[in-house]
């Protein structure tokens, strides 16, 4: 009998390179109130990450492995600006530099840059981290839409869940306003509008805008992609009065890769209201009534992208609708492929 020995389809680069999350780019990983007074380890865009506070509560980011023998940061001890390894005590400073070794002290360990180190920023409700190809003394400022940046005009709501599924297929979801008239059809707030359409691409400075022609304000009409050094998405819902002051109701959303397979997905939900009584109300109306709703919503978006099969965008038939998701799919593609020709240079 002759055995064939079957190889393993080597994955493509482009693909692996989006899969993880591409490079020199920040992204939302947690919301705030994940990082307390114990190190947390969290997998993120292809890597395994320990974050702390130190004792004035600023946020620090290493490689959750030790340079020693590997084990887990994230198990250890706070120390200020380091953490301390939980196996060997060896200590390792917020920047990757190992500060002392208990066991060998002088060893050629201590004082080396030993451990990748990644800036943080908390914004809105959330930790955001600069995914460098390699550590940088000062990354590029973290550029937020205005919705979530002005205090005195915008108020907002983070909502986070971690879903089944590549982040990619989030992406297109949003990316793909006539779902809305379809799957969203019994929400209160997406139950007008013509359910068929046509589309139209508009360019802005920082990416466009993927549009339904002659109808705005209706329905879940248009979505806004850009990139301001962060990948983010926005809408606008048509609101009822009975949604409260505030006009059409905002959603700025951003994504990141977990694990393979795992996305965490971040939707801010947004009312322009500057402070005062309208924008209690709309806080109280959305805590006490609206929230259920909008879960509501995002559980039908969680169910039906995590029921898709991995391999779904390999067996499409798109159609005028999905010309939005074509452009942003091509784009990633050429983005990755940029990255990955300037890695080789």
């Amino acid at each position: 009998m002759t055995t064939i020995a079957i190889q393993p389809v080597a994955q493509d680069p482009v693909d692996h390179l989006l899969e993880i999350g591409l490079k020199d780019l920040w992204y939302p990983i947690c919301p705030s109130h994940f990082i307390g007074e114990n190190p947390v380890s969290l997998r993120r865009l292809g890597r395994k990450l320990a974050l702390w506070r130190d004792g004035e509560g600023k946020l620090h980011a290493l490689e959750d492995r030790c340079p020693h023998r590997g084990a887990p940061l994230s198990q250890g001890v706070i120390l200020g600006d380091r953490l301390s390894c939980p196996y060997h005590g060896v200590e390792v400073r917020h920047d990757g530099v190992v500060t002392r070794v208990p066991g060998s002290p002088g060893c050629k360990l201590e004082g080396s840059k030993a451990t990748r180190h990644f800036h943080l920023e908390e914004r809105a409700g959330a930790v955001f981290l600069y995914n460098s190809k390699e550590s940088v003394d000062v990354p590029p400022p973290l550029v937020l839409p205005e919705q979530l940046t002005d205090d005195a005009q915008y108020a907002s709501f983070l909502c986070y869940a971690e879903w089944k599924g590549d982040y990619r297929y989030v992406l297109d979801n949003v990316m793909d306003p006539m779902h809305g008239t379809f799957l969203h059809k019994q929400s209160h707030s997406m139950a007008e509008g013509e359910s068929q359409a046509r589309f139209g691409v508009r360019p802005t400075d920082h990416g466009f805008v993927f549009e339904k022609e002659g109808q705005r304000n209706v329905n879940f009409d248009w979505t806004e992609w850009a990139d301001t050094g962060i990948h983010w998405m926005r809408l606008e819902i048509p609101y009822p009065r009975t949604g409260g002051p505030g006009g059409n109701f905002i959603i700025v959303g951003a994504f990141a890769p977990m694990t393979k397979g795992m996305t965490a997905t971040f939707f801010w939900r947004v009312r322009k209201l500057a402070p005062g009584w309208e924008r209690d109300t709309w806080r109280f109306l959305y805590k006490n009534r609206l929230e259920a709703r909008h879960w509501h919503v995002l559980e039908q978006d969680r169910v039906m992208l995590e029921d898709m099969e991995p391999d779904a965008n390999q067996h499409e038939n798109l159609y005028q609708h999905d010309l939005g998701i074509v452009r942003l799919r091509r784009h990633m593609r050429n983005l990755a492929q940029a990255q990955l020709e300037q890695a080789a240079a």
